[in-house]
């Protein structure tokens, strides 16, 4: 019973979280965009006293529920266990708790952070670990699926499905993903929990706060016949039965051990002794198994409640080129993240903006410095003014939420002329695409030569008043390389 609560409500955030990141309609934010708010490290960052103050609570109410139902990653690290126990039952066993390397990990990633080495605290933070799987292997399937569901409707003349585009956004973090995908998987099978109570900072915080819980596993040891069932199902390898203790600070609450435990030695409720083992039971004391499934099963509750190519052709005659990213000097962040200083110190590389972003305008940084931050390129789209999606689905203030009306007046950048580029003078043909789809106005064709009307019409940028949108460098036709690109500003302003 204990068991089958804490999957069902795993599996309620584990599929909503991860939805957000497979749907590119943009449907799933409506619904679950308050399950990234709730990730520990996401809300510190964001400042989110609410979401802190409930998650600190819950842990010390509870213990840490939170590896077990709210992070994306520990809950994968159970389905990757799932398949060990399928190929092995009773595979786990006690092991003294590597406090020295757990503290390691911890410092490295705040020194980090102090230091601004966003890359290191990208690669340790849980969520960001999980949406960069969901975003870089899972997300191109489910896009396969729903391209093979489209072509079917469209061959049936229905439009329930559309086609999306499938594309590598960076090599740097598709290799990253396949990497950190095979570790944990290697990990959680043969170990359980070893990344959670090893590596992961957000674990760490919270073991401090688990050691003194209000709720705890306890032993009554005059039932226990120390068959080391639970020691044997234990992913978290925190239960050592010789001597009837279990490591609160490791332990994720997940109930296997009570689950599997014959005799009714294990129990679920206050605690007595601050995580020593239990003293002897009177023979007379019962334990309510009803009670204990009871406390456990409110507790998750409570959680849950608190938590509310085809090949591109000019008409079919001649093939599209494809375009090259030109050089900037200054990366362009989105609007609402105010400077690429607040970028760097907010951001923990979740792709979760990357994936949402219908423009396709978002990809992974490969700067190494900024690794796996969003970077703006516009030669799939451009950043429509009336488009705030990275900023709704942001859980860590690195995007601030920004109205449509303000987008339309933040200056991210300034576009840019490249006359060697440019087709009315390399081709002798007319174009002006750049001012004629410049939603700002910030683009006017003016002669080449001031003092020959008839020369050709070539652009000039007013820079005061353009926002950087990218749609003049997006629609240039010139190729490989645009006639027109936008540089990035350092800090963003209003135009």
């Amino acid at each position: 019973m204990l068991r089958k609560v804490r999957i069902t409500l795993a599996a309620v955030m584990f599929i909503g979280i991860t939805l957000l990141f497979l749907d590119f309609t943009g449907t799933m934010h409506h619904w679950v965009s308050w399950m990234p708010k709730l990730q520990f490290l996401e809300a510190i960052l964001a400042l989110n006293v609410a979401a802190i103050v409930v998650l600190v609570l819950l842990t010390a109410i509870f213990g840490r529920i939170y590896c077990s139902v709210i992070c994306p990653l520990g809950i994968l690290q159970d389905i990757f266990g799932w398949f060990g126990k399928k190929a092995k039952k009773n595979r786990y066993t006690f092991s003294k708790a590597k406090s020295w390397l757990r503290y390691a990990f911890l410092v490295l990633g705040i020194a980090c952070w102090f230091l601004g080495i966003g890359v290191v605290v990208q690669l340790l933070a849980p969520y960001s670990t999980f949406g960069l799987i969901a975003t870089n292997l899972l997300q191109p399937i489910y896009q396969a699926g729903n391209n093979v569901l489209a072509f079917i409707a469209e061959h049936n003349d229905s439009y329930m499905f559309y086609h999306s585009n499938i594309w590598m956004r960076a090599l740097p973090s598709l290799v990253i993903a396949i990497v950190a995908f095979i570790i944990l998987f290697f990990l959680a099978w043969r170990n359980g929990r070893t990344y959670c109570n090893t590596v992961c900072p957000v674990g760490t915080v919270l073991s401090f706060l688990s050691r003194f819980s209000i709720l705890k596993i306890h032993f009554d040891a005059d039932k226990c016949r120390n068959c080391s069932l639970c020691s044997k199902n234990c992913k978290a390898a925190c239960i050592d039965y010789k001597t009837h203790s279990v490591d609160a600070t490791r332990c994720v609450v997940c109930g296997n051990c009570i689950e599997n435990c014959k005799f009714g030695a294990l129990r679920y409720g206050f605690n007595k002794s601050n995580g020593q083992p239990d003293k002897p039971a009177d023979s007379s004391e019962t334990v309510d198994s009803s009670k204990r499934s009871f406390l456990l099963s409110s507790a998750l509750l409570t959680t849950a409640a608190l938590a509310q190519e085809a090949k591109k052709t000019d008409g079919g005659l001649a093939e599209i080129e494809d375009k090259v990213a030109p050089e900037r000097q200054t990366p362009l962040t989105p609007a609402g993240s105010l400077s690429a200083q607040n970028m760097a110190k907010r951001c923990t590389g979740c792709q979760l903006c990357i994936s949402e972003c219908p423009n396709e305008v978002l990809r992974p940084s490969s700067d190494w410095l900024h690794l796996l931050q969003p970077v703006m390129s516009y030669e799939r789209g451009y950043c429509r003014p009336e488009c705030n999606r990275c900023s709704e689905v942001c859980p860590t203030g690195a995007i601030k939420p920004i109205s449509h009306e303000d987008k339309a007046s933040t200056q991210i950048g300034h576009a840019v002329w490249v006359k060697k580029n440019c087709i009315p003078l390399t081709d002798g043909v007319e174009c002006g695409n750049c001012a004629r789809h410049c939603p700002v106005g910030a683009i006017e064709m003016v002669p080449s030569s001031p003092d020959d009307k008839e020369s050709p019409m070539i652009p000039a940028v007013n820079e005061n008043r353009c926002i950087g949108c990218g749609a003049c460098e997006y629609l240039c036709p010139a190729r490989p390389f645009s006639a027109i690109y936008v540089e990035g500003h350092e800090i963003h302003k209003e135009v």
